[in-house]
């Protein structure tokens, strides 16, 4: 049976083709494409398993419920 890939393992195998597709040329700006890449799912998911409900959604995301509006708001999931 083959071990499960984790989120990390993914995000690293994920960034190295990044690197190897770029072929030499200059990167940037790679920590906001990363974090926009990987918050509009997990928000997606969260909101999904929480029914909707943005103070379960919160509460299982670890942060305000204003702040998770925000970041609904700014990937236009509201």
């Amino acid at each position: 049976m083959t071990k499960p890939h984790t989120i990390d393992e993914a995000v690293t195998r994920s960034l190295e083709k990044y690197f190897r597709d770029l072929e030499g040329t200059q990167p940037a700006s790679i920590y906001e494409m990363v974090l926009r890449a990987v918050e509009r799912p997990m928000l997606e998911v969260v909101m999904r398993q929480a029914s909707g409900n943005q103070l379960r959604a919160s509460e299982m995301l670890g942060i305000n419920r204003n702040t998770l509006r925000k970041k609904l708001q700014l990937h236009g999931l509201l």
